[in-house]
């Protein structure tokens, strides 16, 4: 049984890899979106499959070549970042939200979710968000397990299921699966992906850190957001290192050409992203600790054999680009498209390595 156990994660991620990279080698043009009058979704539908095609038109890109092989090519080409063609696409959903007589998916504000418990239905080979929920520590800085939940997960899984050709789990033509578990659920190990947000607030007990731990090593990835400040992240890394020693472990800076950055878009800079809240509140300010949370990091953790297992982005809030997409056009266009080629390349990259 624990051979068993220790193998489903790898056999997860290498199912979820070949699915992300058939996916991505796939011509968008043989989709069929589905278009509904007054739908910013439907927009971006739209435009994401005429951008594919016209990149698979003049690059001569077929079926054979993969996301590293088209990313080459458009270098070569001279022809604008994927990130720019992004912006674009984003910015005409953008305007058709603004004018819509329906209101943008998954609208609303927060409020008060049951967790979304994983069941064998939600497994059906696609990618699932996994979202891990944890116990806040009494001493710690920020929200809990369930900011941003549960549009940032659906609105994440819906543009990777429409700005690639990743396979996503789904509960129905418009429903986007999603399960929330603890660390010590069996469970885990079918999810190739988690994340964590607000873990400037993270509590673990020896038995969730081992859990990690194990999850890590087998080949999990993890994805720790949204935390701020010098004395949250003194919080997370005593937490982390319940399960990661900081002698077998250390956590590195991860540098802009490194190649997460660069999976599918090309980001040039790690942004910084506030809660809207924050940022309409403050009038327009990014920093949501002042000076002590001025510059936002990307930090990682690798495995003895070189391999990523914890993404770390420090002073910066992805999770509300994600959930707050439908809910302010100046916020929508001032962080959407930053946050959104950052979180789509950290799942690809996870997915494929």
């Amino acid at each position: 049984m624990k051979l068993e156990e220790r193998s489903r994660v790898g056999e997860a991620r290498r199912s979820a890899s070949a699915e992300a990279a058939a996916g991505l080698e796939e011509s968008a043009s043989r989709r069929t979106p589905r278009v509904s009058a007054g739908s910013a979704s439907s927009a971006l539908i739209v435009v994401a499959s005429v951008d594919s095609k016209l990149w698979s038109q003049l690059l001569g890109i077929t079926s054979s070549f993969d996301a590293g092989e088209i990313r080459r090519r458009l270098r070569v080409s001279g022809l604008p970042a994927m990130k720019t063609l992004m912006l674009i696409a984003l910015a005409i959903v953008a305007i058709v939200a603004d004018g819509a007589a329906q209101p943008p998916r998954f609208r609303g504000g927060r409020g008060r979710y049951t967790a979304d418990v994983p069941t064998e239905l939600k497994y059906d080979g696609g990618f699932n968000f996994c979202r891990i929920m944890f116990r806040t520590a009494p001493y710690g800085d920020g929200g809990n397990w369930s900011v941003d939940y549960p549009r940032a997960d659906i609105n994440l899984t819906f543009r990777l299921s429409e700005l690639t050709t990743t396979t996503v789990s789904r509960g129905g033509p418009d429903e986007f699966n999603h399960v929330v578990l603890r660390l010590t659920d069996p469970q885990m190990s079918r999810c190739p992906f988690i994340m964590m947000t607000e873990v400037g607030n993270t509590y673990l007990d020896e038995d969730e850190a081992k859990h990690l731990r194990e999850y890590l090593l087998r080949g999990g990835f993890l994805w720790a957001d949204d935390f701020w400040g010098e004395y949250a992240w003194q919080v997370w890394e005593n937490e982390i290192r319940k399960a990661l020693p900081s002698n077998a472990f250390p956590i590195v800076d991860l540098p802009i050409d490194h190649p997460l950055f660069h999976t599918l878009y090309d980001v040039r800079q790690l942004p910084q992203i506030p809660s809207i809240s924050y940022f309409f509140g403050s009038g327009g300010r990014t920093s949501e600790r002042g000076q002590d949370s001025a510059v936002p990091h990307a930090r990682a953790i690798f495995d003895p054999g070189g391999h990523m297992i914890v993404f770390i982005t420090h002073n910066t809030d992805f999770g509300d680009a994600f959930e707050r997409e439908g809910d302010s056009r100046e916020y929508f266009e001032r962080f959407a498209a930053d946050g959104y080629a950052v979180g789509i390349n950290v799942i690809l990259y996870a997915l494929t390595h």
